[in-house]
């Protein structure tokens, strides 16, 4: 299954992280599966005995508090892992994981992944530094949004999900990602009328543009600057 073609998988992501060798014993171990868009993979507070490695497409992560209050936790990219965690530790879900268009996964069952953890020490790391650097981008982000407004909070998630997950277009760089406001007031701990007046300044600044479920960054530097993450023009 294209275990030699390591460079296909983003940095940072799981199979990334695998020797070849190891990529090549966990792509054999489980079933494609297809999910479309909208689709939900894996379902909050029910029982996990599989575990997923998208080979296509991006999935979000969400998850409902105790209120009913729903959040956007994190996107996650081929290469990645979904679902490990139930089959790690507690056995049930801890989120949501929705399609965000088409979607081609690997369907592992939990106990050939446990075994496979076991037989490989490898993946055992990979393992943990993919839930280390998922940490740590959730540690960041929360420092990184202290003492801000909306709108340079909501600038800042934006220059980092284009980084992550966006693309070039001839109107400027998009998103990667379909999102909603709401989802997006998720990412920076406000409610969704205060993302629509983010939204509203961001677009009149000529930054950014804005559509159904997407944001395309007209102005990457701008917004950069505009999110303080890069030295103001002197």
């Amino acid at each position: 299954m294209g275990s030699h073609l390591k460079d296909l998988w983003p940095l940072g992501t799981f199979l990334a992280r695998l020797p070849e060798g190891s990529r090549a014993d966990l792509l054999e171990l489980g079933t494609v599966t297809r999910a479309g868009d909208g689709a939900t993979v894996l379902r909050q507070g029910e029982p996990g005995t599989l575990v997923y490695v998208i080979l296509q497409g991006l999935a979000k992560i969400t998850a409902r508090a105790e209120n009913g209050e729903q959040a956007l936790l994190a996107v996650r990219v081929r290469g990645d892992l979904v679902g490990e965690m139930a089959v790690l530790g507690t056995g049930v879900r801890s989120a949501d994981v929705t399609a965000c268009g088409e979607m081609r996964l690997l369907a592992i069952r939990g106990s050939a992944f446990l075994g496979y953890l076991q037989r490989n020490p490898a993946a055992g790391f990979a393992v943990s530094g993919s839930l280390s650097d998922r940490l740590r981008w959730a540690n960041q982000r929360r420092l990184e949004f202290v003492g801000f407004g909306a709108d340079v909070c909501l600038a800042r998630i934006l220059v980092s999900l284009a980084a992550r997950h966006g693309y070039d277009t001839p109107r400027g760089r998009d998103l990667g990602v379909p999102l909603t406001r709401a989802e997006l007031g998720g990412l920076i701990g406000v409610k969704e009328p205060t993302v629509l007046k983010a939204m509203r300044e961001l677009s009149d600044r000529g930054l950014i543009l804005r559509g159904q479920r997407r944001v395309v960054i007209k102005d990457v530097s701008g917004l950069a600057r505009f999110a303080e993450l890069v030295p103001l023009d002197r």
